[in-house]
């Protein structure tokens, strides 16, 4: 009976209180199980038991392991400062999601610790090569030969702390990809200021070799994500030279030194860019070795440069556009579409880099700042002379933004589109067409910014100064000129990073063979111009000057040039103020006197009349105005060139739009109206040359139609030698006396085009050609 009335007892006591227990019970199971969760576990793992990872460079790094048999991933840290105080050694052990390491570098304190090591001390060449019939090995040997002499010649007996090690040479056969080209060598331990540049030498195959391999392991290494991106950032630079056979394959669209130029492009991806040299190319049946040892004497300056300065160098603003530099993809007109998006987004444009679409330019124009003075001028007696161009002023900052490099207080120097064109073998500019300029070797340069026009058409109008007379600070023809040549070749070695580059083409641009002064302003207003043509033409640089006929005293002055460009912008008076709006109140005299003044000089300079016409300006019935200022001058030259439309506000504000810019079959249709009103008149001229992509054409007196051909080039050796000889005995010569036969293929109804290059049209432009042509 007892026990049944306890188990009564419990039944009635359960039945009262099951509630109260069952969430009592419930509650003590969740603070165990959270206790449970926050406690830390009882089996730790131990520094010794955690796999090295050959990624982990630094202490911010992890390192990713799996515990026991569960496959859950976890996450230790290195706790170095706790072991090296004595204190428990075991790590931080943390629950987490698997990580993984690739693509682009974790940016720690903004540089990985490859880039934070010692300064650089030793550059360290590396040779890389692959030969099938040991043509290739050969010219290796070459360049080793070449760079252990340069080490040599380099090696400073009281510094051994720094300088060019002797180089190393590998066959791409006998070596592991994956030691050199998935990540770059460390630097020894005894030397950490070393660092290496690769040289690559190979030849091109149409059958299977170690290069496919080679290739495709650098495709499958830039595309792995467990990879950084650049794994090869950490090399001081690259150049490849390729070697080809032009009897096989005569250009490099049908296949010249193909699998050079994609080592080249898969080099520049996986090491950030980092083209210390433009790529080389040589011919095995003709110049490959000359072509080798120009390209092994550019690269050790590299070299050396490197090592001076510490790396390969930021780029230089408008030194080869930096946006055109960072462009490797393998299509280019893919480049050019992406290049005119982004640049779009810039606040200043010039016009050689205008991309001109459906609608009209892709850029905006620079910003307008109107320098042109008012009201009382300075007193003459003023203490202090003023900087035309000081560095605070918005001039410099909108000059330099487009890419000019301003030397002194009054001069510039900018490498123009042509240059990096021709520099990549797209082609040079109507100079070389008619006159036998070479893009690359021509230098743009003004000793003056200043102009006393305001044309409509100036794509730098707004950012140069203007006046009337020069009432500024006056720099030094030789502090000019050396500042020039300086920043020009300064702007020239910052392209040799540019995809495409042509290393002969680079080594020949670094000699300056011919000025242009016709950057900006008015270079005939420099009070010492002619000391500064005779520096010029005292190392062999040939002189383009240009005028705009407003400065009949300077120019009556004026010492042999030699190509003499006056600017006629307009036939009458009404025009020429509409288009030019200059400054001087009697521009119609001085243009005139400027005109008798070309005409007695006809036979002492080459005279060159540049006529650009303006559609709804000066085209329109403007043909017997013009052959009037022809007939005035009587110049060797007459250049007819449509304008170009640069999309500034200060263009629209003058009523200037796309409507007004010609079209070629226009300009040819000016030209030819033009060449029939002189015939008319008894006037001894010829339509002698053209080049269409620049729409313009040239019209040549009859004085350089020698033996039924035209003669528009120039001797550029003849001139000085015969410019020598004058400055000698005094003997004058004639501008007949060094010109030379005009090209073929310049000749008009031949385009203009050399052959040599190749023209690259944009994105979508050839295909419509094409379909125009049909």
């Amino acid at each position: 009976m007892a026990e049944l009335s306890l188990a009564e007892g419990l039944v009635t006591f359960w039945h009262s209180y099951r509630l109260p227990i069952l969430i009592a019970i419930a509650s003590v199971a969740i603070l165990l199980r959270a206790y449970r969760k926050f406690q830390p576990k009882s089996k730790a793992v131990t520094a010794s038991s955690i796999p090295p990872s050959p990624r982990s460079q630094t202490p911010e790094k992890f390192e990713q392991i799996r515990t026991g048999e569960s496959e859950k991933p976890v996450v230790v840290e290195k706790s170095v400062p706790k072991a090296a105080t004595g204190n428990d050694p075991t790590p931080k052990v943390v629950s987490g999601p698997k990580r993984v390491f690739g693509k682009k570098p974790l940016k720690v304190a903004g540089r990985r610790r490859e880039d934070q090591g010692a300064p650089l001390s030793f550059i360290q060449p590396i040779i890389f090569f692959a030969s099938l019939t040991a043509t290739t090995e050969r010219y290796a040997q070459i360049l080793l030969e070449d760079l252990r002499a340069a080490a040599k010649e380099r090696a400073d007996p009281e510094n051994r702390e720094r300088g060019l090690l002797p180089p190393q040479i590998h066959d791409l056969s006998y070596i592991d990809f994956d030691d050199y080209f998935t990540t770059a060598p460390k630097p020894p331990s005894t030397s950490p200021g070393t660092r290496y540049v690769y040289c690559l030498l190979i030849p091109t195959y149409n059958i299977d070799t170690v290069l496919n391999t080679f290739l495709g392991h650098l495709d499958e290494t830039h595309h792995d994500f467990r990879i950084d991106t650049s794994s090869l950032s950490t090399l001081a630079g690259y150049s490849v030279f390729g070697f080809g056979d032009k009897e096989g394959w005569p250009t490099e669209e049908e296949g010249f030194c193909s699998q050079a130029k994609e080592l080249d492009r898969w080099m520049a991806k996986l090491t950030g860019k980092k083209r210390a040299y433009p790529l080389g190319l040589g011919d095995v049946k003709s110049d490959a070795e000359s072509a080798l040892k120009e390209w092994s004497r550019g690269l050790q300056d590299i070299l050396v440069d490197i090592l001076d300065n510490g790396g390969l160098g930021e780029g230089v603003a408008g030194s080869g556009d930096p946006l055109e530099s960072d462009e490797e993809d393998l299509d280019d007109e893919e480049n050019d579409g992406n290049r005119s998006k982004r640049r779009n987004d810039q606040d200043v444009v010039d016009l050689e880099d205008i991309k001109m679409g459906s609608d009209g330019p892709s850029g905006s124009g620079p910003v307008p700042v109107d320098f042109t003075t008012a009201g009382k001028s300075a007193a003459p007696n003023q203490s202090t002379v003023k900087e035309m161009v000081p560095k605070t002023s918005p001039t410099y900052a909108a000059l330099t933004k487009q890419g000019y490099t301003i030397v002194g207080s009054h001069s510039g120097v900018k490498i123009c589109r042509w240059t990096k064109s021709a520099l990549r073998g797209r082609g040079s500019c109507y100079k070389f067409s008619f006159y036998g300029i070479r893009s690359h070797l021509c230098m743009e340069a003004t000793p003056s910014l200043s102009c006393s026009n305001k044309c409509i058409f100036c794509w730098r109008h707004g950012t140069n100064p203007v006046g009337t007379t020069w009432r500024w600070k006056v720099d030094s023809p030789d502090l000019i000129f050396q500042g020039v040549k300086e920043g020009h070749y300064k702007k020239i070695k910052m392209m040799r990073g540019v995809p495409g580059v042509r290393a002969e083409r680079f080594a020949e641009a670094m000699r300056i063979r011919h000025c242009a002064l016709s950057l900006v302003g008015e270079p005939i207003f420099y009070p010492h111009i002619n000391e500064f043509l005779d520096m010029l033409h005292s190392e062999h640089i040939s002189s383009f000057l240009v005028c705009n006929a407003q400065h009949p005293d300077q120019l009556e002055t004026l010492h042999r040039v030699t190509q003499l460009y006056v600017s006629i912008d307009a036939s009458n008076r009404e025009s020429l103020r509409t288009i030019d709006r200059p400054l001087h109140r009697d521009f119609w005299e001085r243009f005139q006197r400027c005109l008798d003044i070309l005409r007695e000089k006809r036979h002492v300079q080459r005279t060159v009349f540049r006529l650009t016409l303006v559609k709804g300006f000066n085209v329109d019935d403007e043909v017997i105005g013009y052959a009037d200022l022809v007939e005035k001058a009587l110049p060797c030259f007459i250049e007819i060139k449509g304008v170009t439309y640069c999309g500034t506000s200060t263009s629209a504000g003058a009523g200037l739009t796309m409507q007004n810019v010609p079209f070629y079959e226009e300009i040819q249709e000016f030209v030819v109206s033009l060449n029939k009103e002189l015939e008319r008149r008894g006037l001894d001229y010829g339509i002698a040359a053209e080049h269409a992509h620049s729409c313009c054409v040239l019209l040549a007196s009859t004085r350089f139609h020698v033996n039924g051909k035209w003669h528009s080039r120039i001797d550029y050796d003849r001139f000085f030698e015969l410019l020598e000889k004058e400055k000698a005995d005094g003997t004058s010569f004639r501008p007949e006396d060094y010109m030379r036969e005009t090209e073929e293929w310049a000749l008009w109804g031949n385009g203009g085009f050399d052959p040599n290059d190749q023209r690259v049209h944009k994105k979508g432009k050839k295909k419509a050609l094409q379909a125009a042509t049909e």
